[in-house]
């Protein structure tokens, strides 16, 4: 199979359809490689990005894989042909992919691993044991995604918080309510098995080849409950609306955990289950577990993490700032966009989890305590744009040597904007010129917001500690001269955001267990090793491999 990279289509040969950018990428790859259309047996994407650095000529990049009439023999002579022109720079031979799920491997007397969260980690770690036959046991102390969607609109809509299930806790983590964002910074070849499983699960397939692929809010649910059965299915066993409440531990390695499951009619049944693995995906706002941790003596660290502000535009503006007269293209759709900056005070602001056509949401999970976060639906036909603006928190801006914290200094915060947003989960907002002359602020402009619970007009500045406040204010001038507009005096600031990722990271060593703890596997974002949908399930499912690898030692 050949695979031929930096194919250039206008914007102009596309109207917005598969059917017709498909077929303009069978011609413009016929041409690339000097043969007629018919002679290209199969072709598909493998890759799609926009390059909108000129607006008035703005084009789709793909890189393509196609197989030719021929077979082998009739691409390796191809490929010897456009050498000399191409010399090996946009035109390679490649073969299909064959990076899968860890090999069957035999549990023996061994007892069940138990997987801890049901976020993308928990999920794909669980799949990966489960269909090597170890049988996990995945336990999530929210709900299920149905009941969890029903809970979470229960909140918006009233201000009922149910501190066990809603946007943090449940099946699919925190990236169920969070638009689905799949790129990722990383690389490892697990990411195309990753994206293949979602889209069997019920995923959209152009997330196989866009550059920056999503899935929605909206869609995310029933991925995430096909995931689930796919885990039942091999021969695992899931459980919701169970917490781990205690991890036992005998001369440094894991003996079993305790489990607090709610039963459908309220009552509450605990046990303890005997194990030697504990695969730790609690996800950044288990804080719970954390404290657990920290009370058993589990080796800790601080780490850097983020706190800021949504900040809301205009999907019209950011469009037009990112595409100019091209902006409502069916072929771009909502433009997003990736800003950082770094000041001369050594801080840094950045834009984090944009969301198109999105959504700003209540993100808590504690009683009392107000976090904002953001969600496109799959189509991101939403009115506004919305996007973290944050500062990096750093162990060393932290007050005394506690290694958590930074899980009091989130809570600070979201307690503040709860007060200043005078409860029931009200939100506390400002327009961005207000918040850069440092007055409060009375009201929208041309901006709505979108947080459910309605926002209370006045100034975010007193929610955030004072280092973080400061960064925002000099950045965001800084980043209107990168985007147009992003500095609009009406933009909409709601506060807080602190749970862009784990203020600690549960240490572990090469091995991918606990440094202090046999058995006892950190993994994923909460743990303080990922970052993202993408990067969590890739370290569940290279922890699987290693967990898999302990077993069939055994």
């Amino acid at each position: 199979m050949l695979e031929v990279s930096g194919i250039r289509i206008p914007l102009s040969a596309l109207d917005g359809t598969d059917k017709r950018e498909l077929s303009a990428c069978r011609r413009a790859l016929a041409r690339k490689l000097r043969v007629g259309e018919k002679d290209l047996t199969r072709v598909e994407r493998r890759r799609r990005s926009i390059d909108a650095r000129r607006r008035d000529g703005i084009q789709l990049t793909f890189t393509l894989r196609a197989e030719l009439a021929g077979g082998d023999s009739a691409e390796q002579a191809l490929l010897a042909r456009l050498a000399k022109k191409h010399a090996g720079k946009n035109v390679r031979l490649v073969t299909e992919g064959t990076y899968g799920f860890p090999s069957p491997a035999s549990r023996g007397t061994r007892p069940r691993p138990v997987v801890v969260g049901a976020g993308c980690a928990g999920l794909f770690c669980a799949l990966s044991l489960a269909r090597a036959g170890l049988e996990p046991l995945l336990v999530e102390r929210g709900d299920d995604a149905t009941r969890r969607g029903k809970i979470v609109r229960v909140h918006n809509e009233t201000g009922a918080l149910d501190p066990e299930s809603n946007i943090q806790f449940g099946v699919g983590g925190a990236g169920t309510f969070s638009d689905g964002k799949l790129q990722t910074g990383t690389k490892s070849p697990a990411h195309h098995l990753i994206l293949e499983t979602f889209v069997a699960a019920g995923a959209q397939r152009e997330i196989l080849w866009d550059a920056k692929p999503h899935v929605g809010s909206d869609v995310l649910p029933c991925v995430v409950t096909e995931i689930v059965h796919q885990i039942e299915e091999a021969g695992g066993e899931v459980r919701c609306r169970c917490r781990m409440t205690d991890v036992d531990l005998i001369d440094g390695a894991v003996r079993g955990v305790t489990l607090l499951t709610t039963r459908d009619d309220g009552s509450v049944f605990e046990e303890r289950v005997a194990t030697d693995c504990v695969v730790l995906c609690c996800g950044h706002s288990a804080r719970d577990v954390f404290e657990l941790l920290h009370e058993r003596g589990v080796p800790m660290e601080r780490k850097t993490f983020a706190m800021g502000v949504r900040i809301e535009h205009l999907q019209a503006d950011i469009d037009r700032a990112l595409y100019g007269g091209a902006a409502g293209n069916p072929a771009l759709g909502a433009a997003p966009y990736s800003l950082s900056c770094h000041l001369p005070s050594g801080r840094s602001a950045f834009s984090f989890c944009m969301c198109p056509g999105g959504y700003v949401v209540s993100a808590a999970s504690e009683p009392g305590g107000v976090c904002t976060n953001g969600m496109s639906l799959s189509d991101r036909a939403g009115i506004n744009a919305n996007s973290g603006l944050l500062a990096n928190v750093f162990p060393d801006d932290l007050p005394g040597d506690d290694v958590i914290a930074g899980v009091e200094l989130q809570r600070t915060c979201e307690r503040t904007a709860f007060e200043a947003g005078g409860g029931d989960y009200v939100a506390p907002a400002q327009l961005v010129g207000d918040f850069l002359q440092g007055v409060a602020s009375t009201g929208a402009g041309r901006v709505t917001p979108t947080y459910p619970r309605g926002v209370a007009w006045g100034d975010v500045t007193p929610c955030l500690p004072p280092y973080v406040a400061e960064t925002l204010r000099a950045a965001i001038p800084v980043l209107g001269r990168k985007l147009h507009g992003f500095d609009a005096t009406d933009a909409v600031l709601t506060g807080v955001e602190t749970r862009s990722s784990s203020p600690v990271r549960v240490t572990r060593g090469d091995d991918g267990q606990s440094v202090g703890v046999r058995g006892l596997w950190p993994v994923g974002e909460g743990a303080g090793y990922a970052g993202g949908i993408m990067s969590a399930a890739t370290d569940g499912i290279l922890a699987a491999e290693k967990i898999v690898a302990t077993y069939a030692q055994r």
